[in-house]
């Protein structure tokens, strides 16, 4: 497994892979991986000859007051763990080759990015990844690229995007990874204290309770207000927990009103967690 640093080692590593007529999987993290990650790999494995990790911990994407300089950082153990799943290529940029001095551009993507869920709570957010992802999709030059449904908006900007753009780029989501309680993995989740790890999976419990309630014919409103309220009798305190259009992200108030996917976002003490399901 090679490791690049600059944009000329990376696309001379590419090139060789498209000497070959091999096709190209990328896989966009921040280190700090776990086995949501690896799933993305083994994924990207199947999908195609050759697979690239981008590792890229993005400031564009956090506002001054959010957890950049404490993010989780395990180089040596995300190194060994991709070294192990057989990735070819691992992507490492830094800060001044991803936003070199002068650098002045920025994708402010529309749609799906003002939905009123993660945007309302962070303007700044799908700015940032609709920057970093294009700029990732341009270097790497991949015929796939994966993402998770856990970040369920982000997927839907990203694939918004690259189609926007003319990127030729498949995007393919892949389902939540789980621990065995139900709560979604996330690098976030070092953050948590013993007893806020042991609350964590009400978020998924909830939402699953929520679906069937859906399903079994409750109004989505009142669904909705029963979950709100479990939740926050745990000890959350609540963004937003909502149904939407699982394709546009629009509020829906019914079934009827196309495919759903229930999404929430809370705070768990110092921790950020998010989730989704698919009603």
């Amino acid at each position: 497994m090679r490791v690049v640093r600059t944009v000329a080692a990376l696309r001379r590593a590419t090139a060789s892979f498209r000497d070959k007529k091999e096709s190209v999987a990328l896989v966009p993290t921040m280190g700090a991986l776990h086995a949501g990650h690896l799933a993305l790999v083994r994924l990207a494995k199947r999908r195609c000859d050759r697979v690239v990790v981008s590792i890229f911990v993005n400031p564009a994407q956090f506002a001054p007051h959010e957890d950049l300089a404490s993010y989780p950082r395990t180089w040596d153990a995300d190194i060994a763990a991709l070294s192990a799943l057989g990735v070819d290529l691992v992507w490492a940029p830094g800060v001044e080759d991803m936003y070199p001095e002068g650098f002045g551009t920025r994708i402010e993507p529309q749609g799906a990015a003002k939905a009123g869920l993660e945007d309302a709570f962070r303007p700044h957010f799908f700015g940032g990844v609709a920057t970093v992802v294009a700029k990732l999709l341009l270097q790497v030059g991949p015929d796939v690229a994966i993402f998770g449904e856990k970040d369920f908006q982000q997927l839907k900007v990203i694939t918004a995007m690259a189609r926007d753009l003319d990127i030729p780029t498949k995007i393919v989501g892949l389902p939540t990874v789980r621990e065995k309680d139900g709560l979604a993995l996330s690098s976030r989740n070092a953050y948590l204290s013993a007893s806020e790890r042991s609350q964590a999976p009400t978020l998924h419990r909830v939402l699953k309770d929520c679906a069937k309630r859906i399903v079994a014919g409750r109004p989505v409103v009142d669904a909705l207000a029963v979950g709100r309220a479990q939740i926050e009798r745990e000890g959350f305190v609540v963004d937003y927990f909502e149904a939407r259009h699982a394709d546009t992200l629009a509020p829906i108030i019914s079934r009827k009103d196309g495919p759903i996917r229930l999404l929430v976002a809370t705070k768990l003490g110092r921790t950020r967690l998010i989730d989704n399901i698919a009603v």
